[in-house]
């Protein structure tokens, strides 16, 4: 009845016409909802893309209403405080009461857990150092940075060896304005029951304990722990020893009688050694224990007494002396070994950052067998030839297990590198497959390292954490993003966050190439689009990624960069377009069709070759190829909105170069047909690298007409255009890879799925997207999984 009303207000509005009717027009659209008009927007979007509808209530962006603001402005009315608060509500911030000194203090601390930094203070550095302990950062641009405590951060802090007096007097000390009540209460709850339980694997054995005999009792009263605990376990107390203590005061580099891995606000203490009351679990039932604890507020840490192990034996291994360690290196290790022990947990670095390496020197720290486990063939031969790059591993002591190479496994102490789906198939292997599993099922591992670890979150691969008994388990990635909810579940698989690295600062410090990112907008032709508008989504995937323009923008750029002598990779998840453009522009290109003696090949020319100095790459490029001398990326097609996939395209171009013409010496393209679904996508991946601070630019228009192109002709376009209608839908669909290249099933219904795509799955499923689901959006907002009540800083 409202709608029929407001419509015909709005028709008798029209009807007047002139000035004033124009001015009551703009007072209604001023008066509408903002969270309907974003609603409708959402509903069209999704009508456009032809997608299913779901139940879950789309994320609402409150936005101030502008139209309002500025007709108050008009007619001379004061936009005062009560005019701000109202526009912005829960995100006014105006109100905060600031103290005397405010102007020398970094950071500012709102009511909700948001937490502001600016990145020109003198102490910046520090601060970020404190912040990045306790918070999880939200949005990092070049001038202020935003971060927001969650119960994770603050589990997190506390891992490391924070408490909550330590917490709370720094950000007194830093914060600009007075702590308000709802930050102190939030920090002391999350951080009281934090810390008091761990689990420990002892002779192969997995047992929880606490020092706290209420603690202890608390849990057993849960049924899913209750029933989990092995009969005849009994909780027993086990006296502290010297040999415990001892491992407890080592501390990582002080100076003096601080912990610079904070900022040097905190002062190193020793903790004294408790008597530890303790009962042992079944080990098929860790995952459902671990679980469980979290939700009960008490997270299980998991150390390593690494030092004072003498069950298992010491691996002969050190770092060779051309090995520098780089300080966001040291600082990440520092926060694993900070009490002497090995911490389990995620360390976050961007892609050519070093991540191998921390993984090599925290190996090289505890001394024990180590498995290290990646996402395909490619990545394990990497990662072998870094340990013996770096390391002094001997060859008799590491060894490589996948489905192409199964080496002798070392009888003694050594290290395995294997992929994720070796450790996690569960059919039947062959022969000297299922020797070396027993094998490594049978043993217990010092250090588990967890190479992209955001795909652990996977139904097939949670279980190899518990199948791999090991005493600390170390997780590494460039994108600690999922497509799903689950990206939360590494806080009780693996552990919490121990540190993240600023993509800026590190590039600012000459450790990363300079970016610069341009979205490239390429018009439909007119002919293209016709089609497009009235063709399925498969036909509209191929003529986006076919358009003449983009095509012509993409030849553009490659003869533009050519000239200049740089190096470029053209990618696109589309294969079609990619053999299309290929052939066209007479370029090599690597599928996942193409042996691998031609792929090294042609990666191989394209390093030490200077008449190579393009490639096109399928999705097969997103992971695990190292070519340092890349310095252009053009972007074609895509896997929709994925922000994992545009962090790790990017990373194949971060490795620091040795030019710097001007500002920027690396450029990632991203080519989008306008007025088309790829529009909608191409902004959610945009916002994500805003979000690291990377500086972002969008070109309308190239100057094509000034070069040779194909495609200048209307005939030719046809020409195209007949091309791609000739071919079927299936053209459209994923690039489907062998199971060393990802293409790991995961098994369907687990996630929430928007569309189906295809019958198959790859790196985007182990990554959030349900089995042949296109991409997913989910409302994190309100999302409460257990649907018990939440903290008021959340809601």
């Amino acid at each position: 009845k409202n709608k029929k009303e407001k419509k015909e207000k709005k028709a008798s509005r029209k009807k007047k016409g002139g000035v004033d009717g124009q001015a009551e027009d703009d007072d209604a659209i001023a008066d509408e909802d903002p969270r309907e008009l974003r609603k409708q927007e959402l509903r069209m979007e999704a009508e456009a893309a032809g997608l299913e509808e779901v139940d879950e209530e789309p994320l609402v962006i409150r936005l101030p209403s502008l139209a309002r603001f500025k007709r108050a402005l008009n007619h001379g009315e004061q936009v005062g405080s009560q005019h701000i608060s109202g526009l912005f509500e829960e995100r006014d911030y105006s109100k905060l009461d600031l103290k005397p000194d405010h102007i020398n203090r970094p950071i500012w601390v709102c009511p909700d857990g948001h937490i502001f930094l600016e990145t020109w203070s003198s102490i910046y550095k520090q601060a970020y150092d404190f912040l990045i302990a306790i918070a999880e950062p939200v949005s990092r641009p070049p001038s202020v940075h935003e971060y927001s405590l969650t119960p994770y951060s603050l589990y997190a802090a506390v891992s490391v060896g924070l408490d909550t007096a330590d917490i709370m007097s720094v950000l007194e000390r830093l914060s600009k304005n007075k702590l308000a009540d709802t930050v102190g209460r939030f920090i002391e709850e999350c951080t009281s029951s934090y810390g008091k339980v761990s689990l420990v694997l002892n002779h192969n054995r997995y047992f929880v304990e606490s020092p706290f005999q209420p603690v202890i009792n608390r849990l057993l009263t849960n049924e899913a722990i209750r029933s989990a605990k092995i009969e005849n376990s009994d909780p027993i107390i086990e006296e502290a020893s010297e040999s415990t203590e001892s491992g407890t005061v080592e501390r990582a580099q002080t100076e003096g009688n601080v912990r610079p891995e904070f900022g040097g606000f905190i002062e190193a203490r020793t903790q004294p050694s408790k008597d530890m009351i303790r009962f042992e679990v079944d080990p098929d039932r860790v995952e459902s224990v671990k679980q469980t604890s979290m939700l009960m507020d008490y997270p299980m840490l998991e150390e390593y007494d690494f030092r004072n192990d003498t069950r298992n034996q010491s691996l002969n291994i050190d770092l060779k002396p051309n090995a520098q360690i780089r300080y966001y290196q040291e600082k990440s290790l520092s926060k694993m070994f900070g009490n002497g022990r090995a911490r389990s947990g995620v360390i976050v670095l961007p892609c050519g950052a070093g991540k191998t390496l921390v993984g090599i020197t925290a190996t090289c720290t505890v001394k024990k067998s180590a498995i290290v486990l990646c996402t395909s063939a490619v990545a394990v031969e990497q990662w072998k030839r870094q340990f013996k790059m770096w390391s002094t591993i001997q060859d008799k002591n590491i060894c490589m297990f996948t489905a192409g190479t199964k080496e002798k496994m070392f009888e003694d102490a050594g290290i395995l590198i294997s992929t994720y789906t070796m450790m996690g198939y569960s059919g039947k292997r062959s022969v000297q497959g299922d020797k070396m599993m027993q094998k490594i099922v049978g043993r217990e591992w010092g250090l588990l390292v967890l190479d992209e670890v955001q795909v652990v979150p996977a139904d097939m691969f949670r279980k190899v954490l518990t199948n791999v008994k090991s005493h600390c388990k170390l997780g590494l990635t460039a994108t600690l993003v999922r497509e799903d909810e689950r990206i939360g579940d590494l806080n009780f698989l693996i552990g919490p966050k121990l540190y993240e690295a600023n993509w800026l600062d590190l590039q600012e410090a000459g450790y990363l190439a300079k970016v610069q990112c341009i979205e490239v907008w390429c018009n439909m032709t007119a002919e293209f689009y016709r089609e497009y508008l009235r063709s399925s989504l498969n036909k509209r995937i191929l003529l986006w990624v076919s358009n003449p323009n983009k095509f012509r923008a993409c030849q553009y750029l490659t003869q533009f960069h050519e000239r200049r002598g740089d190096k470029i990779i053209i990618f696109s998840d589309n294969v079609f377009a990619l053999e299309d453009y290929a052939m066209r522009m007479k370029k090599p290109f690597i599928c996942g069709r193409v042996r691998q003696e031609e792929r090294m090949k042609i990666l191989y020319n394209f390093q030490h070759n200077p008449t190579v100095n393009t490639i096109f790459l399928s999705k097969v490029g997103d992971n695990s190829i190292d070519l340092p001398g890349a310095n252009v990326i053009i972007q074609i097609s895509s896997h929709y909105g994925s922000r994992r996939q545009e962090a790790q395209r990017l990373g194949r171009i971060l490795r620091p170069k040795n030019r710097a013409e001007g500002e920027f010496n690396a450029y990632f393209y991203s080519l989008v047909s306008k007025d088309t679904q790829e529009m909608f996508y191409a902004d959610k991946r945009q916002q994500f690298l805003v979000d690291q601070g990377y500086s972002y630019k969008v070109v309308t228009e190239l100057p094509l007409d000034t070069e040779d192109l194909m495609f200048s002709k209307r005939e030719e376009q046809l020409e195209l255009l007949k091309h791609v209608l000739s071919q079927d839908e299936g053209a459209a669909t994923e690039e489907k890879l062998s199971d060393e290249e990802d293409n790991i099933p995961v098994r369907p219904g687990k996630s929430k799925a928007v569309a189906r795509r295809v019958a198959g799955s790859n790196m985007s499923s182990l990554s959030g997207a349900a089995e042949g689901a296109m991409y997913v959006e989910y409302s994190t907002g309100t999302a409460n999984s257990k649907g018990g009540p939440r903290h008021r800083l959340f809601n």
